[in-house]
């Protein structure tokens, strides 16, 4: 039996995550005050008390979707035999792992949030969910477009998320409605995210990611880029730096964790949006969300 940590990303946060942890756990509570003298304000009040649009700020919402999911896989003393972060949480799967402290992390998730507020300012785009079609179709088609449209997310099958410029996102949805997509939604979000569009804010987390100091995993991490094990700490750096100018390939690291023995799915964090992924993957995967002890 293999049991699997799985960490969601932005957009699950919510008003008062994580103030059950921080109330009855003094290792948590420690946690979360290193946080805010790391991040140089008080990320707990916005997390405990703020409003949803507070929540949605940049500089709040990486961070606090990290800090719920680590410090709630460190008071509950999880021993994953594997690991995997949608997206932003990657990062949550890395200092779970081991591969980076708890600090680094959170310095890390803070200049990632910054960097990519930045290039959306500078590099407007879109995104847009398309439910309904296979992978290959969404791929061809934002091929044949002008501009830049690539497949961004693929979340589970028949539903996978395209990222890039505003003109080119949109030809690409109506190209997809027509071939017989049974949505495609543009999605609420500031960018493009994992497109290359992102590449001035991958420059900017390339140099901050090498100054950091990896270390060798405890356990195997499923990385976005690649969807595969790794345990190399160089490798991880690497897929980590590629992270936000590549997709985001769930649906490929649900599948090799199945095939390599994986039989539970723990999500740790807020939200259950993996959980329900996971189960379109595989309908007899065994999952549960975990967002408090």
């Amino acid at each position: 039996m293999k049991q699997a940590y799985i960490f969601p990303g932005q957009g699950s946060q919510f008003s008062g995550m994580g103030k059950d942890l921080y109330d009855s756990s003094a290792e948590a509570r420690d946690m979360f005050l290193k946080a805010n003298e790391i991040l140089g304000f008080s990320i707990t009040d916005v997390m405990f008390g703020g409003s949803a649009d507070e929540l949605k700020q940049t500089k709040v919402t990486q961070p606090a979707v990290f800090l719920h999911s680590v410090i709630l896989a460190k008071v509950l003393e999880v021993k994953p035999d594997v690991v995997a972060g949608h997206s932003l949480g990657e990062f949550s799967a890395l200092v779970v792992s081991g591969a980076l402290s708890f600090e680094d992390g959170l310095r890390l998730v803070a200049k990632r949030a910054m960097a990519m507020q930045k290039c959306c300012e500078q590099m407007p785009g879109g995104m847009a969910a398309i439910i309904g079609v296979d992978d290959a179709l969404v791929e061809s088609v934002c091929a044949e477009v002008d501009g830049v449209v690539i497949a961004a997310n693929y979340n589970c099958p028949g539903q996978l998320v395209i990222s890039g410029a505003d003109e080119a996102v949109d030809a690409a949805c109506e190209k997809l409605k027509a071939a017989g997509a049974r949505r495609a939604l543009r999605l609420p979000v500031g960018g493009a995210f994992h497109s290359p569009l992102m590449e001035a804010a991958r420059v900017e987390l390339e140099q901050a990611i090498s100054e950091v100091e990896f270390h060798t995993p405890v356990c195997p991490v499923y990385q976005n880029v690649d969807a595969m094990p790794q345990t190399d700490a160089e490798v991880i750096k690497q897929n980590l730096i590629a992270q936000l100018t590549s997709p985001v390939r769930w649906t490929q690291i649900v599948r090799n964790m199945l095939t390599d023995g994986v039989t539970e799915f723990t999500e740790l964090g807020p939200g259950n949006v993996l959980q329900g992924l996971v189960k379109k993957v595989s309908a007899d995967a065994v999952c549960e969300s975990k967002a408090t002890i």
